[in-house]
């Protein structure tokens, strides 16, 4: 079990978002006053490629653990700083398969779709930052390191200090893809 460390949200399609006491998540919406709330894609560059697409990026997660890495390399970033609305700690959100779905806090249910695919915004907010959130593989492939995205299940109020369980789906577990 992990813990939420931080909320944040903003109605406004900006980089970062401010960290918030609490957020309500809507079911099948969102997070309530973001930008990214909607039952289909609200990211910009999505929309311009096709506005009737589902949104699987309601809610945006980054793991706190996340920030300590990239501290390691110079970089200091804290909650809210990349996008997201929930920052964990204790969980291994990249590790989670397809499917998974957290429990946040009492009520709440978010369904991980896939990992968010770090844009160029991340290079204008830290020049550098890019290239720690996106590794590469032995193979060659990208390691995408800057959260997960996911849906609303089941709504409710989240607050910094909650705990997040994670039920694992049924069947062969399918890897995280971006989304």
């Amino acid at each position: 079990m992990g813990t939420v460390s931080a909320v944040c949200s903003d109605g406004g399609h900006g980089f970062s978002k401010p960290v918030r006491d609490r957020i309500l998540l809507l079911e099948g919406l969102g997070v309530e006053g973001d930008a990214h709330l909607g039952v289909t894609v609200q990211h910009r560059s999505r929309v311009a490629q096709d506005p009737t697409q589902p949104n699987l990026r309601q809610v945006h997660l980054i793991h706190q653990e996340l920030f300590e890495e990239v501290a390691a390399a110079g970089f200091t970033v804290g909650p809210g700083q990349l996008g997201e609305n929930v920052t964990t700690r204790g969980i291994d959100l990249l590790g989670l398969p397809r499917g998974a779905r957290l429990r946040l806090g009492p009520e709440a249910v978010v369904e991980i779709t896939g990992l968010r695919n770090p844009c160029l915004q991340i290079e204008g907010f830290r020049r550098g930052l890019l290239k720690e959130v996106v590794g590469r593989a032995e193979d060659g492939s990208a390691v995408r390191k800057a959260g997960v995205m996911g849906v609303v299940l089941a709504g409710g109020e989240v607050r910094p200090g909650d705990a997040v369980q994670v039920e694992l789906p049924d069947g062969p577990h399918l890897p995280l893809e971006r989304v």
